[in-house]
């Protein structure tokens, strides 16, 4: 029904209980609106959820967009066969139209169109580490060639306006319950402020003002950002920022927690700059990831603490497992077989979960995390793939199981045509695992012509 710290509202008296894993708080609760935290805490300091008992009339699951609401039958089941299948040739759909995935048979829409839309350059899904949607995925946030910021109406597909406000690297993040508010730096974070953004209304206000604080402790501190990479917790009330002087020198990183405007912790780089930062999702822990002698790693919010993730920084994202631990996962080009591995981030246990080195190839690749909703999944966006014949996991957007030995369905071939950054996917999963967007020029090519599309799954497609 809900995460931890959000509120959801029962139709009818109904058992719920918050917890996770084998520890849960069990109520009997009358109609109306439920805050998701209940006493005794049954598992401090862990991410937990609210659940409904399903011996009652089951929740309604959340609805696809018009485009593809009637594209289902029902005994659809998604793909887990590991193929090389060619990718067929599909004519670039107009936007808002769902087409099928001819061998996945997935409904994939286009949900921008640059040049119709009036935006020069390209429309494109900005990052996997970001969450394109909002909290309940009516509204989609796009990244432009100059800079500015979109918000998209998820289910029509129309432009609803450029943001007022965010600009480049201004790392804009979504509330992770209304689904009117985003959360936003200035521009590489230059003034360490923090700023929440009403995108309906267009009202924007300062939620958090770190300039003076951080000079106390780094004089010449400047900005403070995670470098574009980084997210707060699940719940959004957690932080972790990196501090750059003005000429982008490394000076340390902290924690904060925003419902109580509290620094939590420092940490000294001392000049080991890293390539970003991010807070779990439980809100635990802040990893620092550094292709310097530091690595990946994982501090406790006070720093007090630390756990090695991995000995360099590579295309990663933090999500969440099904007993609500926080777990990172990554590539690993350095071993031998490329594994893209898992680590879980309280035990330190490593996993593997797949090749990349397969018949003497090699592919680049993203993780989204995001799908806080559905955790024990991520989703795996390869591309630029070399060295041989295409492989199973090749030019794919892919939902990958985290545990040993894990289920992949192909949701997609994404069909860009690699020819640098802009062209890369960079597939992000919004919350409950039923629309990815993702970045393609359609075989074009083009280094610009680049929209965002989206593939949508119903909700009970993982299984």
């Amino acid at each position: 029904m809900a995460n931890q710290y959000q509120t959801f509202t029962l139709t009818e008296p109904s058992t719920v209980r918050f917890g996770q894993g084998d520890s849960w708080v069990t109520r009997e609760l009358p109609a109306g609106s439920v805050y998701c935290f209940f006493n005794p805490d049954p598992a401090p300091g862990r991410f937990k959820t609210c659940q409904r008992s399903t011996q009652q009339d089951p929740v309604s699951e959340p609805t696809l967009s018009p485009a593809c609401a009637t594209f289902y039958p029902p005994d659809f089941a998604l793909t887990s066969t590991r193929q090389a299948n060619p990718v067929p040739t599909v004519a670039k759909p107009a936007k808002g139209v769902a087409v099928s995935e001819p061998t996945y048979k997935t409904c994939v829409v286009r949900a921008t169109d640059h040049a119709a839309d009036g935006v020069a350059g390209f429309t494109r899904n900005d990052y996997s580490r970001r969450q394109a949607f909002n909290a309940n995925s009516t509204k989609q946030l796009v990244y432009a060639l100059d800079g500015s910021w979109h918000v998209y109406d998820a289910n029509t597909r129309v432009r609803l306006k450029k943001l007022s406000g965010p600009g480049g690297d201004a790392e804009p993040q979504w509330h992770p319950t209304n689904p009117d508010l985003l959360y936003y730096l200035p521009t590489n974070g230059v003034g360490m402020t923090l700023h929440e953004l009403n995108v309906s209304t267009g009202a924007s206000r300062v939620v958090g003002d770190f300039g003076a604080r951080l000079k106390a402790r780094w004089p010449a501190a400047a900005a403070a950002w995670t470098k574009s990479e980084g997210s707060p917790s699940a719940d959004g009330r957690y932080w972790c920022f990196m501090v750059d002087t003005s000429d982008w020198s490394s000076l340390g990183v902290f924690t904060w927690d925003r419902e109580t405007d509290t620094i939590l912790g420092t940490y000294d780089t001392h000049g080991e700059r890293p390539d970003h930062v991010s807070m779990s999702p439980s809100g635990n822990s802040c990893v620092v990831s550094s292709d310097g002698a530091l690595g990946t790693v994982a501090f406790s919010r006070d720093f007090s603490t630390k756990t090695q993730l991995h000995s360099k920084s590579e295309h990663s994202d933090l999500a969440l497992d099904t007993n609500g631990d926080d777990i990172y996962v990554a590539v690993d080009y350095q071993s031998n077989a490329g594994d893209v591995f898992m680590v879980n981030v309280r035990t330190g246990v490593r996993t593997a979960l797949f090749s990349t080195y397969v018949g003497g190839t090699a592919t680049a690749l993203h993780v989204s995390g995001k799908a806080f909703a559905r955790p024990g999944w991520v989703v795996v966006s390869t591309y630029a793939d070399y060295g041989g014949a295409q492989q199973w996991l090749h030019r794919k957007v892919m939902a990958v199981q985290l545990k040993a030995n894990p289920t992949i369905y192909t949701l997609a071939h994404h069909r860009t045509a690699s020819n640098g950054y802009w062209t890369e996917p960079m597939a992000s999963v919004n919350r409950d695992f039923t629309r990815v967007a993702f970045s393609s020029n359609w075989g074009t090519g083009s280094a610009t012509d680049v929209d965002a599309y989206v593939v949508e799954i119903p909700a009970g497609a993982l299984k």
